[in-house]
């Protein structure tokens, strides 16, 4: 029998309802994967004892003819999800040891349909990174990293900033990983890692209890090796929440229902603006057979502009770090998180230096990125300049959905690069999100499905964006292209 650790998320669900395991039976080989997937830096914390008992509560349920959507399902959770009474860090050094006394929405939601929690996985501190290599927990590893178990000759990024989520799901040691996306986050290391990944709409999950990056842009979504599988993760975790007054009040689908195979008829939007100068060629060759296997399929690529595409970068880049610098005013040694008590009696050096002390230096670099572009004289000339052409942006969108029903686009401009390169040059970080970033500041839906293989063998997605709460049309596609890409090999290392 295959490995229970193995099996996608829709096998395990089936493998359950059918008897032929029990969900501390598949716990159990998940346990031992995260155990054995230690060298990838992927888990901050592992949480066994509690994933046993969960699983032992599931199987009662099922026992009783009482199981539910995700039941005995062992999934991984971004630490910047709040879970009570398990630490959650946002792998940052200023949150080291916070117990949240509450649950995210969210994954309230994933345990309510019964889901199994094998812990905290890393990620780039406070989400600010496309590389996750900005946590203060240690670099994650790309399980497509070329050579042995912890003796990599070239240790891989997994991107960022849901690395460990997506580093957990390809190494086998989760089902299925929760993300969050800002401009990228679950999109980009999704490809880089060989997995797919949903950035939803942005209200169609509940931003309560995550910790806050850019509030006008952050969403919660899955990260899982199927889209099948991340079509049921986000049934769950979907759903209006008065707690949040970003959450849209409207009915969650059947969002596997969408899977349909059936494209025909359906317009697939080409924009020019995304031919990126100095893309590799083997991005052009990939993003050329997605439109022929669409075709193939029934549907008709047309050409369409989005003429500010240009502009999205720089607007992203002050837009988030604004939001941050704001929402990270709040962590100032006085009601959680670190204190450096050194600095006598002085309030104001206490806030100077448990600050220095608890954020890394891109959290830093943002903080005062942000600052700047908000401060007297620089708030015209900047932020409000930038939030202009968000708007015109999004019109851009609205505009070629009159001609088409999806966009499609590359993922990344690259494949997976090395731990410590890019690292002295800010700029061609950012870079990596040159083609995600649009649709966040768009509040679009969009999705990165696995879809082949660079030169160098490592993991190409393909990115769909979709009209506002339409995710099911964006699934629908991708489930083409996935099935016409065929499965990824496993990567190097498995847990």
């Amino acid at each position: 029998m295959l490995a229970l650790n193995r099996l996608s998320l829709a096998a395990a669900r089936t493998g359950l309802e059918q008897r032929e395991f029990t969900a501390l039976e598949l716990t159990e080989a998940h346990i031992a994967a995260v155990e054995k997937a230690r060298p990838l830096n992927a888990f901050i914390t592992e949480t066994p004892e509690r994933a046993r008992e969960q699983a032992k509560a599931s199987d009662a349920r099922r026992a009783r003819g009482e199981a539910r959507p995700l039941d005995g399902l062992p999934i991984a959770v971004k630490d910047l999800f709040c879970t009570e009474g398990v630490q959650t860090t946002a792998a940052s050094t200023i949150l080291r040891g916070f117990v949240p006394p509450y649950e995210s929405h969210v994954t309230a939601n994933l345990w309510r349909d019964g889901a199994v929690m094998l812990g905290k996985v890393n990620l780039d501190e406070f989400a600010m990174g496309s590389a996750n290599i900005t946590s203060a927990f240690g670099p994650v590893v790309n399980p497509w990293s070329p050579g042995e178990l912890g003796a990599w000759p070239r240790r891989l990024v997994p991107g960022g900033s849901s690395g460990g989520s997506a580093a957990a799901v390809a190494a086998r040691c989760a089902l299925a990983a929760t993300g969050t996306d800002t401009g990228g986050s679950i999109r980009q290391p999704a490809g880089f890692c060989g997995i797919a990944g949903i950035k939803p709409t942005y209200g169609r999950c509940s931003r309560w209890g995550i910790v806050a990056f850019a509030s006008s842009l952050d969403q919660a979504g899955p990260m899982a090796r199927t889209i099948e599988d991340c079509a049921l993760m986000l049934g769950s975790m979907a759903g209006f929440d008065p707690k949040d007054s970003t959450s849209v009040d409207r009915p969650v689908p059947d969002f596997r229902a969408a899977l349909t195979g059936d494209i025909r008829g359906l317009r697939v939007g080409i924009p020019a603006e995304y031919q990126v100068e100095g893309c590799p060629a083997e991005i052009q060759a990939l993003w050329d057979r997605g439109v022929a296997w669409l075709r193939a399929a029934g549907a008709e690529p047309v050409a369409i502009t989005l003429p500010h595409t240009k502009y999205a970068l720089p607007t992203y880049y002050i837009v988030a770090p604004a939001e941050a610098s704001s929402n990270l005013a709040r962590y100032d040694g006085v009601r959680y998180g670190l204190r450096i008590t050194e600095a006598g009696d002085n309030l104001i050096e206490m806030y100077e230096k448990s600050r220095a002390a608890g954020f890394g230096a891109e959290v830093k670099r943002r903080i005062m990125i942000g600052t700047y572009v908000l401060s007297a004289g620089y708030y015209d000339a900047y932020y409000l300049k930038a939030q202009k052409i968000r708007t015109k942006i999004a019109a851009d969108f609205k505009t070629a959905f009159e001609r088409c029903d999806v966009i499609l686009t590359p993922t990344a401009p690259s494949t997976a690069f090395a731990i410590g390169e890019k690292m002295d040059d800010p700029i061609q970080m950012y870079l990596n999100d040159v083609f995600t970033v649009p649709a966040s500041l768009a509040g679009l839906p969009a999705l990165s499905v696995p879809a082949g293989q660079g030169v160098d063998g490592l993991p190409l997605g393909l990115h769909l964006i979709g009209r506002p709460f339409d995710e099911e049309t964006l699934i629908r596609v991708a489930g083409v292209l996935e099935g016409a890409a065929g499965p990824l090999p496993e990567p190097p290392f498995v847990a």
